[in-house]
């Protein structure tokens, strides 16, 4: 009786030996699943500091300069995160700009495009228009001392504008994320810039002349280079051992 009961446990030790080592089996995966991976390349907690400035600017052909600069940090200190807002007003040599005679067709698909979208549309003359990213990654034992906040805390549903003769702009929260936009006086144009959770978009529309416009937006990333915790380590290091009983 007993020596079946012995049988029985030695089949299943196998079974289950087999069974495990064929869960552990290394496969192909082809380059079309590859191509729809999507994940973490950061391990968690290595992130201490993540800050966001976006800047738009619009200069007109008398110098005039119109714009907002908003920017936020975040660290494990932060209670809230909080955009602050300050408005550029410039002002030029006090002669009026030409009325804008161009004409710009079609584009609508543009403000409902997702990931990173940047375009330049101009139907003018002497016009130059940039729209900039900019990520900045580095390592630190800790993290950078919170930059003093400037101009006003951006709420939600919220819009702050300002104006002078090159035109207004207006800055809002919306779509879970940051706006900002400018419309050019005497029909020279408008540039759209916004950070939202669908992506990041960078629009501008020249229709005059002689105009300078700048959309910028900066991601300045900190990771921490203490290496990891003997704990930590341990544990990892425990895992790869149990591979090394199934020939790995």
């Amino acid at each position: 009786m007993k020596t079946s009961y012995w049988l029985a446990a030695a089949c299943l030790a196998a079974s289950t030996s087999s069974f495990a080592t064929q869960s552990f089996k290394p496969i192909e995966i082809k380059d079309q699943e590859l191509s729809e991976l999507r994940g973490r390349y950061v391990m968690p907690g290595r992130i201490i500091s993540f800050g966001i400035v976006m800047s738009s600017t619009w200069r007109n052909a008398s110098g005039d300069v119109i714009g907002a600069r908003s920017s936020m940090q975040v660290q494990s200190s932060t209670i809230k995160p909080e955009f602050y807002v300050s408005t550029i007003n410039e002002r030029g040599n006090g002669s009026t700009s030409e009325q804008g005679t161009g004409n710009i067709v079609g584009g609508a698909g543009l403000n409902s495009s997702q990931g990173v979208t940047q375009s330049v549309r101009a139907a003018g003359d002497g016009n130059s228009a940039y729209n900039n990213v900019a990520i900045n990654v580095k390592e630190a034992s800790r993290a950078p001392a919170l930059e003093p906040t400037q101009g006003q805390a951006l709420m939600a549903g919220q819009t702050i504008t300002g104006s002078n003769a090159a035109g207004n702009v207006a800055v809002s929260a919306t779509g879970g994320g940051v706006q900002m936009s400018i419309q050019a006086n005497n029909n020279q144009g408008s540039a759209l810039q916004q950070v939202a959770q669908s992506g990041l978009l960078q629009n501008t529309r020249l229709t005059g002349n002689s105009n300078f416009v700048n959309n910028m937006t900066q991601l300045n990333v900190v990771l921490n280079n203490n290496g990891m915790t003997p704990g930590a380590l341990d544990c990892n290091l425990t895992q790869l051992r149990g591979l090394r009983s199934l020939g790995y």
